[in-house]
């Protein structure tokens, strides 16, 4: 491991060479939640594991709950959330799928806990490698999704997802690509301790269970009179979630020194063409987009951070611009549009009234590694218009 102190701007940092999830491992020891429950299952069980190590070693007190099963690992995770406790958890795939039932009573319930998701496909047949497929799943339970490029932004938006649940009362995943981030060695800029715990402050519940000064009950029946209005009232806080992430991005930056927002723009001021991205392959495509502009192409690329809620008046003005958009997703949805397409078109088509060609791409399912070559052809698919209604592959 290497190891190295500096500080910009009154703030301290340690280089480390951590994989993903070590990273993750390591933020969660500086935010020691109260609670932890944990479930294994590849390629997340590198962050629980480590995280258990730092148990063991003493460097946290956090109370770690051993489950049967993801189910109980979520069921944990409202419990000890509704009691008051600040709660975390991890897992991938099959794991995520087998906690869906509880992830909208979480949500419901609007218990702030965080979840690191190792993202992973889902069988059958078994494949145990990185793709959107198990975090599309869940894309409409009610649960904020952040997603990061590599190893440094799995630790920061782990801090920011923290902080952010709990500030809006919404339960967050922060989401990593399974092995091509989470296992995958980079230099990491970690936070001083004091700093970390500094910036996600002390957990306060305004309301929980095992407050006996004003008690309350959750999980209340709401049949056809009253139903709706709890749905609408959820919908209603969490379109406030993306401001509240700006400004805690915000109050990051002045802690860290990095900067973070609802996406990351890259060279599309005088793009033409540019394709839009989640996730670790946003690195590959920003060296071509490099390599492409040395050669005289306006092309640039658009990586989304905060998927759910989708920030489509921000995203359609930033792409409004644009004659030709690709938009590739590393997840199917069986019979449609991919994801990550079908919001894009819905933030073009409010953001202008202008033609704008967007092409569907799907890539990388089952861990398939996506080489620059790939990302080219998208390009000269672009640039030669090759862009029709039906989606593309990448295989």
């Amino acid at each position: 491991m290497i190891h190295k102190t500096y500080s910009i701007q009154n703030t301290k940092y340690n280089i480390l060479a951590l994989t993903g999830g070590a990273a993750a491992a390591e933020a969660l020891r500086q935010m020691e939640p109260d609670v932890m429950a944990v479930y294994p299952i590849t390629p997340q069980t590198p962050i629980i594991e480590t995280f258990a190590k730092m148990k063991a070693d003493g460097k946290v007190e956090t109370e770690i709950i051993q489950v049967e099963s993801e189910h109980s690992a979520m069921s944990a995770v409202v419990g000890a959330q509704a009691a008051g406790a600040r709660t975390v958890t991890a897992t991938s795939s099959q794991g995520l799928a087998l906690m869906h039932e509880i992830l909208y009573i979480a949500a419901g319930l609007r218990l702030p806990s965080l979840m690191y998701v190792s993202s992973r496909a889902l069988s059958a047949p078994l494949n145990i490698h990185g793709e959107h497929g198990d975090v599309m799943a869940v894309r409409d339970s009610g649960w904020v999704q952040i997603f990061s490029e590599n190893a440094q932004q799995a630790y920061d938006l782990g801090f920011i997802g923290l902080k952010l649940a709990e500030k809006t009362r919404y339960p967050v995943i922060a989401v990593m690509d399974g092995f091509h981030t989470s296992h995958t060695t980079e230099r990491v800029e970690v936070l001083e301790d004091a700093d970390a715990k500094e910036f996600v402050g002390e957990y306060s519940p305004e309301k929980y269970l095992l407050n006996l000064e004003d008690p309350i009950s959750l999980g209340a029946l709401a049949l056809q009179n009253t139903y709706f209005e709890f749905k609408l009232d959820q919908e209603k806080g969490f379109s406030k979630i993306k401001n509240e992430y700006k400004k805690i991005c915000s109050e990051f930056r002045k802690t860290s020194g990095r900067s973070y927002k609802l996406f990351d723009s890259y060279k599309l001021d005088d793009a033409k063409e540019a394709i839009v991205i989640l996730g670790s392959t946003a690195g590959t495509a920003r060296e071509v987009v490099d390599k492409l502009r040395d050669e005289g192409r306006k092309v640039g690329l658009l990586s989304i951070h905060l998927f759910r809620p989708f920030p489509y008046k921000e995203v359609g003005k930033e792409l409004a611009h644009i004659k030709k958009i690709a938009v590739l997703d590393r997840a199917m949805s069986v019979g449609a549009y991919p994801p990550l397409y079908t919001e894009i078109v819905n933030s073009i088509y409010h953001a202008t009234s202008r033609k704008i060609d967007i092409a569907s791409y799907i890539y990388g399912l089952g861990g398939r590694d996506t080489f620059q070559k790939d990302i080219e052809k998208v390009f000269k698919d672009l640039e030669e218009g090759e862009i029709s209604e039906k989606i593309k592959y990448l295989k």
